[in-house]
């Protein structure tokens, strides 16, 4: 859950180095686009070839779990406005923010919260497609 917001389709990826979220999505989340941090530093790797310029940065609380047992962190965001079929990416430090270890075989990320350790599962059919 991004700033209250439920998004089901975020690409946690353990090698990148940058929190994305894509302009679309805080769009459709009713954020106000007019309070972004404007930056001008490119970063390479997400498009095959080419570089891209944020057009803002933006931090957002981010929180995984239930009301009754959660773990919320901020995390700072670049925003990008080219689009992906994800609503945002989490790098390898949100990972280690979160102390959450994922594994890719069986599509589960888990991670403790208060005395527990919680399980998110993602979906095989909504990753293939």
């Amino acid at each position: 859950m991004v700033s209250m917001v439920c998004l089901s389709k975020v690409l946690v990826d353990g090698g990148s180095g940058l929190n994305i979220i894509f302009s679309k999505t805080l769009e459709s989340m009713g954020y106000d686009m007019a309070s972004l941090v404007l930056t001008q530093e490119a970063f390479y790797g997400i498009i095959p070839g080419l570089g891209s310029t944020p057009i803002s940065q933006v931090t957002l609380p981010v929180t995984f779990g239930t009301w009754e047992n959660y773990r919320m962190e901020h995390l700072h965001f670049e925003v990008a406005s080219f689009g992906t079929s994800y609503h945002a990416i989490l790098n390898r430090l949100s990972l280690s923010r979160f102390m959450a270890i994922p594994n890719h075989t069986y599509l589960v990320l888990k991670m403790l919260v208060l005395n527990k350790v919680i399980s998110i599962y993602g979906d095989v059919k909504t990753s293939h497609s």
